[in-house]
C-alpha cells in the first residue's frame, strides 16, 4: 500500500510532466470535452469537398481542438477518406488561414523546429524571428525543439544556429540552444546574486568596450528567478538598468538578442504582447509574426499574454486583430485568441 504522500508526489510529478518542466500554462486553446475524432473528420472532409469550400467549419473544428485532438482527427481523416488530411487541407486552403491551419497541425515544439528552419534557411537569414524563438523559449521546450528538429530535418540544431550566424550572436544563440540554464532553486543565493550583479556591470558600463562573453554565460546559466534577482541588484552598481545597459553597450542583432532576453525574464508574456502589438502597429499587420505567436503560444501561455496586453495597451488583444485583419484570417485568428477581455 502506498503512502499517501507517495501518491500526492506521484500525482505532481505527473502534473509537471504534462506540463513539461514544471512551468504552469495559460492556454487559450483546451481540450474539447465532448470530442468525437469520427465527426470532425467527416465535418472536415465535407467542408473539403464543398465547392468552394468551407473554410468555416475547418476553422470551427481546429482552431477548437488541442495539437493532440488534431492529430486524432488526422488518423480518423485518414481512416474515412483514404488520404493524409494534411494535403488535403493544403490543396482546399490557400493564402495566410493556410499557414495558421497547417501551424496548427504541428505539435508546439514541432512548429518552433520549422519556424527556426525557416528563418535560417536560404539567403540570408531571418534574424528577427530566429531571436524572437531563441531568446524566448524555456530549457524544457529547447529540450523538446532540438530532439524534433533532429527527427524533421536529420540536422542539429546546434549546427545549424551557429553555421548561420556570425560572431558573439553566433556564439549566444548557440549558448541558450545548448539549454545549459540552471533550473530554479528554492534556496536565494544572495552572495552569488550581488557577484552576478556586479560581474555584468563590470563587463559592460564600468568599463572600455564590453566582455560580451560574461554576459552571455550569465545570461545563458543561470536560472530566471535568480536572474530576476540578478537585475534588481545590478541598479545599486549601475547608473542605468539592465535594459538601459544593452543599449549603450552592444548594437544591431546582439541588442535585439540581449534585449529579448531580458524582457523575457522579466515577463515573458508581456514581451510577447508587446511584440503582438509591434505587429499590428501600422495598417494591416506583420502577418509572419502574428501568427507565429498566436500558433506557437495558444496551448502554453495566451491566456496571461491576452491580459498582459490588454494592461499594457489598453485595448484587448481580441479587438486589435478584429481591426488589423480580415476574412478566414481573422476568424482563425480570432478563435485562437478565445475571448475578448
Amino acid at each position: 500500500m502506498k503512502s499517501r504522500m507517495a501518491m500526492v508526489q506521484e500525482f505532481l510529478g505527473q502534473l509537471t510532466l504534462q506540463l513539461g518542466g514544471g512551468e504552469p500554462t495559460y492556454p487559450t486553446v483546451v481540450p474539447e470535452p465532448n470530442f468525437d475524432p469520427d465527426k470532425d473528420a467527416a465535418r472536415i472532409e465535407t467542408a473539403i469537398k464543398t465547392k468552394g469550400v468551407n473554410e468555416q467549419t475547418i476553422i470551427d473544428v481546429l482552431t477548437k481542438r488541442t495539437y493532440n485532438q488534431r492529430r486524432e482527427i488526422a488518423f480518423a481523416f485518414e481512416r474515412r477518406a483514404k488520404k493524409d488530411m494534411i494535403s488535403a487541407l493544403k490543396g482546399a486552403l490557400s493564402g495566410s488561414l493556410e499557414t495558421v491551419i497547417l501551424g496548427l497541425m504541428k505539435s508546439t515544439a514541432q512548429y518552433d523546429a520549422s519556424e527556426i528552419k525557416a528563418s535560417i534557411k536560404g539567403l540570408g537569414t531571418d534574424e528577427e524571428s530566429l531571436i524572437e524563438i531563441v531568446c524566448s523559449r524555456s530549457n524544457a521546450e529547447f529540450m523538446e525543439i532540438k530532439k524534433v528538429y533532429k527527427e524533421l530535418f536529420k540536422k542539429d540544431l546546434e549546427k545549424d544556429v551557429s553555421g548561420d550566424t556570425s560572431g558573439d550572436l553566433a556564439k549566444l544563440l548557440l549558448a541558450l540552444v545548448e539549454a545549459r540554464r540552471a533550473e530554479p532553486s528554492s534556496v536565494v543565493d544572495y552572495q552569488k546574486i550581488d557577484e552576478d550583479a556586479r560581474a555584468l556591470y563590470e563587463a559592460g558600463v564600468k568599463r572600455k568596450g564590453t566582455d560580451v562573453k560574461c554576459w552571455i554565460s550569465i545570461m545563458s546559466e543561470r536560472s530566471v528567478p535568480h536572474l530576476q534577482k540578478v537585475f534588481e541588484r545590478y541598479k545599486s552598481y549601475s547608473p542605468y538598468d539592465m535594459q538601459e545597459s544593452i543599449r549603450k553597450e552592444v548594437k544591431g542583432d546582439l541588442e535585439k538578442s540581449f534585449l529579448t532576453l531580458v524582457q523575457c525574464f522579466e515577463n515573458k508574456q508581456l514581451y510577447f504582447a508587446n511584440r503582438l502589438q509591434d505587429a499590428m502597429k501600422s495598417k494591416g499587420a506583420k502577418e509572419k509574426v502574428l501568427t507565429r505567436i498566436m500558433v506557437s503560444r495558444c496551448e502554453v501561455d495566451l491566456k496571461k499574454i491576452r491580459q498582459e496586453f490588454k494592461a499594457h495597451h489598453g485595448k484587448s488583444l481580441y479587438q486589435t486583430i478584429a481591426e488589423h485583419t480580415k476574412g478566414d484570417y481573422q476568424r482563425a485568428l480570432l478563435s485562437l485568441c478565445g475571448g475578448d477581455d
